[in-house]
């Protein structure tokens, strides 16, 4: 098929094999080699978002990905500033949920730990991607070390940062990343801003237009891109291709729990809402029980990825009993757009969607 693009930066696209300006976004915790690899088979780029694995679990997922797909996989990592423990903060946050967790008969934990570990400085980490080479390396909260990001370059890897803002945007190129994630406030789950608590909350559509005069690398659209009109859209103001997630979550390859599929697949989709009460950073997601909590809530809450050790015990104490309602259903506020397709057959419907939409404005 032969799509439209406004600008002229898609070297890196042709050298990793694209046929179709479609990323899955990476989506840690959900996406899954299956996915990736299915997209990538499919002429887009499949994606898996390591950021909630330890080293060794990361090595296997990329591996099973390469094991199923010849073609191009992105890798992508957090690269957040650790959390600092705040014991006062966390027993304050501990004693709020307490309640909630007695509906259960369950105990609340004493202590929280932080679950997830940065990319930054991570050696163990960085030396396995740089074994296994997947083409792409991206990076999400921030950016690694400089020297790391050269060494992948040397090793012909093309890297890829999220920006939520024109300073971010800037730092990503002043970094030699090689192209840059414009995610929009619609996007669901932990969008990739270096600081939350400097978050403009740009939309997409805003974002794409603040940035594609301004900087030099090429942009992908993230953010509530759930067809091909929106892809078309994204083209049409300057980015070369869309990365979505939520529109990939029905899949049967996704690693989506049959209640966050439901909960996608009713009403509920229609009510998304950001809130760092589930991890301790903004997140969008289906509202549930702790964004409720989270507007009742008038104390700080304990660092990221440290409250998110509290809410994953929360969950899994209601899980226990068939209750979801402290799920994590991260989705974009597009997600009422979303499609329980094979990935294969959704990717063939993006692309038919998105040479329609672009052959009605010519």
């Amino acid at each position: 098929m032969t799509y439209t693009l406004q600008r002229s930066d898609q070297s890196w696209m042709r050298q990793l094999g694209l046929q179709h300006p479609i990323i899955q976004a990476p989506m840690a915790g959900t996406a899954t080699p299956a996915l990736a690899a299915a997209v990538s088979e499919a002429g887009g780029m499949g994606s898996l978002g390591l950021g909630a694995s330890n080293t060794e679990q990361a090595r296997q997922l990329v591996a099973q990905t390469q094991a199923l797909t010849g073609k191009a996989i992105n890798a992508n990592l957090f690269c957040h500033q650790n959390g600092k423990s705040n014991p006062a903060l966390e027993a304050a946050w501990l004693e709020y949920l307490a309640p909630e967790f007695e509906k259960f008969g369950a105990a609340t934990p004493r202590k929280l730990h932080s679950p997830y570990a940065s990319a930054v400085g991570n050696a163990p980490l960085q030396a396995m991607l740089l074994e296994l080479l997947p083409a792409v390396v991206s990076f999400h909260f921030g950016l690694p070390e400089s020297a790391w990001i050269a060494q992948l370059h040397t090793a012909g890897v093309v890297t890829m940062a999220t920006a939520t803002s024109l300073d971010e945007a800037l730092q990503i190129e002043q970094a030699g990343v090689q192209v840059i994630v414009a995610q929009g406030m619609e996007a669901g789950g932990h969008r990739g801003c270096f600081e939350p608590a400097r978050d403009e909350l740009m939309s997409t559509l805003a974002l794409l237009q603040v940035l594609a005069p301004r900087v030099q690398r090429p942009i992908v659209a993230a953010g509530a891109i759930m067809d091909g009109n929106g892809i078309a859209a994204a083209l049409q103001l300057g980015a070369c291709a869309a990365q979505m997630g939520t529109a990939f979550i029905l899949c049967p390859e996704s690693a989506a729990s049959p209640a966050y599929r439901a909960d996608l697949q009713s009403p509920n989709a229609l009510h998304t809402g950001i809130t760092a009460a589930i991890s301790g950073r903004p997140a969008r997601g289906i509202f549930k029980r702790l964004h409720a909590l989270d507007l009742a809530y008038d104390g700080q809450l304990p660092d990221y990825p440290i409250t998110y050790d509290a809410g994953k015990a929360l969950h899994q104490a209601a899980a226990q009993h068939g209750n979801a309602d402290y799920a994590a259903h991260w989705a974009g506020q597009g997600a009422p757009l979303a499609r329980a397709l094979p990935a294969a057959q959704l990717m063939q419907v993006l692309a038919q969607e998105l040479e329609q939409a672009q052959r009605g404005r010519h």
